[in-house]
Parts: C-alpha cells; sequence; structure tokens
C-alpha cells in the first residue's frame, strides 16, 4: 500500500508542465509569415549598448543574406533554445540553434558534410541534421557524446510513449523498499551530494529504465531525462559550473522531488522527441566518434564541406566536473575525474612541471599577455599558453580535412586572465593565416544572458565568430 510519505499527483504534474509549455515566447515566425528570401519583417534594427556602441540586433531567425562587415557587432535574440532535442538538459556554454542554423545555411547545402571538432552538447550536429547536412561532432567527453547521440536519434513515437507510461505507473508505484544497495553506485561524496532519500529514488528511476522492455535508444533518450534533474536534486548550486553545496543558498530538496522532477521532465520532452522525429533524415547521417580528439581528427583530407564550432575559452569551463553527478550516476565514471579533465582543450588541470619556466605560442600579442600573467601566476599563463597550442593543434587538423575553398566558423570568446584580458579570438585568426587560412569575416555576438554562473570579473560580454577559408 503506499505511504503517504511519497505523495504523487500526475495531474498536478501534467499542469505544471502545461504552464511551462505557456510560458514560452512566440517567435517572430509565428508571429509573421515566413518571406521566401530568408528575411523577416522587421527581424533586424540598430540599437546601442550601455557604452553607446552601435549593435544589430535580429529577433528569432537570422536572415540568410544578412548583411555582415567586419567587426560588425549583433545581438541575436534566440527563441530556440528549448525546441525539440535542445532543450533536453542543460549544459554550460552551449550554442543558441540560431546561430549554427544560420551559418550552415549560409556556408553549405544539402547533402553536405559538416564537422564541428568540440561538439558539446550536439546543437550543430541537431541543426545539420534538420537542414538535410551529414555531420561529424568529435568531444573527448563521453557524456557530451551520449547526450548528443540521443539529441539526434528518432524514435518512434508509439513505443516511445508506452515506455513514457510504464515509466510514470513506476513513479506512481514507488517504495523505498524496492531499491537494494546493489542498485545505487559508488562514487566519491556520494552521501555529501545526495540525501538519503534522493539516493533511493534516483536508483530506482535508473533501475525502471534499465528494465524498459524496448529499445537502447529509448531507453537512453529516457537517461538523458532522468540525467537532466540529477543536479536539481542534489545539494550542489543548480547554476554553477562548479558542482559545489553551499549553505549559504538555502536549497532545500525534499522526498518525492526526483520522482515529480522526472515525472515532469518526461511528459516535458516526449512531445518534443515525438516532433523531432517527423523530421524528414531522407538518409542523413550523423556519427560521434570515440576514438578522436579535436587534436587528432581521423578522417580523411578534405573529408569535410564546413568546419563550425563553439570550443572551450581558455582557463574554460570545468566540463567533467561541472557534469560529475550525472557521469556518476550514468555510469561513466567511478573513481576520479582527473584523466578525462586532462583531455579537455583549455583545461585547468596541469602539472607543476610544466609551468616552471614561461611558454611562448609565437603570437606577439598572446605572448605579451601570457608573460604579463606568468609574473604574478605562472599556472595560470601555463593553461593560457597551453589552450593556443592545441587551438592550433586543431586549426592544423581541421584545415587537412576540409575541402579546398570551404570554411572553418569558430565562436569564440574573451575573457581575463589574473586581471589581463586574454583576446582569445585575435590570437586564433592570427594562428590561422599561419597555417594556411584566410580570414573572410570577423564579427561579434553579444551575449545577453549567462547559462551558468561565472565570477564577474571573468565574465564574456562578446562572442566573436571567425570565418576562416582554406
Amino acid at each position: 500500500m503506499k505511504t503517504e510519505f511519497y505523495p504523487i499527483s500526475l495531474p498536478d504534474i501534467s499542469m505544471k508542465v502545461a504552464q511551462k509549455n505557456g510560458r514560452r515566447r512566440k517567435s517572430p515566425k509565428e508571429a509573421q509569415p515566413f518571406l521566401f528570401n530568408h528575411e523577416f519583417v522587421d527581424s533586424t534594427k540598430k540599437i546601442q549598448n550601455a557604452f553607446g556602441e552601435e549593435i544589430i540586433r535580429v529577433d528569432g531567425d537570422i536572415p540568410v543574406n544578412l548583411p555582415v562587415n567586419d567587426g560588425d557587432r549583433f545581438l541575436f535574440i534566440s527563441y530556440d533554445q528549448s525546441i525539440l532535442t535542445h532543450g533536453l538538459h542543460k549544459y554550460p556554454a552551449k550554442f543558441f540553434p540560431e546561430l549554427p542554423r544560420w551559418l550552415i545555411q549560409r556556408y553549405s547545402k544539402k547533402k553536405d558534410r559538416i564537422l564541428d571538432p568540440f561538439s558539446g552538447s550536439g546543437t550543430t550536429n541537431v541543426e545539420a541534421l534538420r537542414l538535410g547536412r551529414n555531420s561529424v561532432g568529435i568531444d573527448v567527453d563521453p557524456f557530451s557524446r551520449f547526450l548528443s547521440k540521443v539529441k539526434v536519434t528518432p524514435l518512434d513515437a508509439v513505443e516511445l510513449k508506452s515506455s513514457q507510461e510504464s515509466l510514470l505507473q513506476a513513479v506512481l508505484n514507488y517504495q523505498p523498499s524496492l531499491v537494494a544497495e546493489s542498485d545505487i553506485p559508488d562514487f566519491p561524496y556520494r552521501d555529501n551530494w545526495f540525501n538519503r532519500e534522493i539516493t533511493l529514488e534516483l536508483a530506482y528511476l535508473k533501475k525502471c529504465i534499465d528494465s524498459l522492455d524496448t529499445s537502447q535508444d529509448i531507453k537512453d533518450f529516457f537517461k538523458v531525462c532522468f540525467s537532466s534533474i540529477i543536479r536539481s536534486v542534489s545539494n550542489a548550486d543548480d547554476n554553477c559550473t562548479r558542482t559545489v553545496i553551499r549553505k549559504t543558498l538555502g536549497k532545500k530538496v525534499c522526498p518525492a522531488d526526483a520522482l515529480k522532477k522526472f515525472a515532469e521532465s518526461i511528459l516535458l520532452n516526449v512531445p518534443k522527441m515525438v516532433e523531432f522525429s517527423q523530421n524528414d533524415l531522407n538518409g542523413i547521417t550523423t556519427h560521434f566518434p570515440e576514438d578522436m580528439d579535436a587534436r587528432n581528427i581521423k578522417y580523411d583530407v578534405e573529408a569535410f564541406d564546413l568546419a563550425l564550432t563553439s570550443p572551450p575559452y581558455a582557463n574554460a569551463v570545468d566540463y567533467p566536473r561541472t557534469h560529475q553527478l550525472e557521469i556518476y550516476w550514468l555510469g561513466f565514471a567511478e573513481g576520479t575525474l582527473t584523466p578525462l579533465k586532462k583531455k579537455n582543450v583549455g583545461t585547468e588541470s596541469v602539472s607543476s612541471r610544466d609551468y616552471q619556466v614561461q611558454h611562448q605560442i609565437g603570437v606577439k600579442d598572446a605572448d605579451t599577455v601570457i608573460s604579463k600573467i606568468f609574473e604574478v601566476d605562472p599556472r595560470r599563463a601555463y593553461i593560457a599558453f597551453k589552450y593556443l597550442e592545441d587551438m592550433k593543434k586543431n586549426l592544423a587538423e581541421v584545415y587537412k580535412v576540409l575541402c579546398k575553398g570551404g570554411r572553418y566558423i569558430i565562436v569564440v570568446g574573451n575573457n581575463r586572465i589574473r586581471g589581463q584580458l586574454f583576446e582569445s579570438w585575435k590570437y586564433l585568426m592570427t594562428l590561422a593565416e599561419d597555417i594556411g587560412f584566410d580570414v573572410e569575416n570577423y564579427f561579434g555576438s553579444e551575449i545577453i544572458k549567462h547559462f551558468i554562473k561565472v565570477p564577474r570579473g571573468e565574465r564574456i560580454n562578446t562572442d566573436w565568430i571567425l570565418v576562416l577559408k582554406k
């Protein structure tokens, strides 16, 4: 018999999901007719920012033939960050879909092959698929590859909804006694991150997903729904890039929260996956190879027509640390994450022997800044140098696999390291030219909302978009 300790009301959860869907703002393409020249009525206008600088504001989908001059600054207002599979899971510093959608349409044609060497949560690959382009996404993080694969994999609607009903019934039937200790994963500081009641609920939900009588692809979809609630029911700060417990935050997690949030997640996301799965893929392929790195791309020479990415920043977000709770619950790791951290471009996991002496990358402006950082923090100076060294390797690899005349488009931001402005985009342009690229165009995209908390002094206000041509 069900106790009152775990009262679950599916009608209440359904109403909450309906309210969330009702709050979604209409985009310009819903509010006014689409024009066949790929422009929207009044979708662009000139504005000024707080510093009196001229900015071009673009609402919703970006006109394919939008005039762009070197140094232009744009404020792109996104309406599509949670449509279809884009909103399945939070991911720090990810593309808003309108940007890769515009760039793919502008610089490629149907059936072309697109590469994202830092694929992250797979936004580029989802948009490439929807636009009829084949794509490859490379990322060293197994969680990233798993999430991206789920986001581009269409599912049978009938089977998906049947599995959803099974899981909702399982939520209603939950009792702590249904969970054995062997169902609970063991990982560092687990009992600090999660209250005992939540640990049991999560273990039960994971067990129910694994027990579904359905395809592995559908199980993986529900595992992403499961993963999407883990941070919110933990004791960690929901929005910080570092998975930390802040007692001053006053976060409260109550029994049944994991059950309720999981039910909400699948009620919200199953319809989005059904809608995504209605896309006509027409033989279009998407791959996420497990044995590659942005600095070691194992594809034939001139295999891709376009490369498009948003690489990590120097002094970057620690992605394994950001997603460590999800990584542990999904079984991608059990112990220390240091080996995975060391694989990331922009990593802060470096050895003391590496920064005993100052390093130079060969770009005058960059080396000047690295020298100033070295005076106060040799470790941070080496991290900045190593970032540029790794990006130089990436530029060379992409140049090799890109067709003649193809573009490599990089969306990258600046940041401050120990008080020094580190203008990554300028340094990358110089490195790209040294490798053989021509800088065809560069322009700015203002950032109006940070998905995650970043220290005030390190915030990035503008992403710079570099269009490099082979």
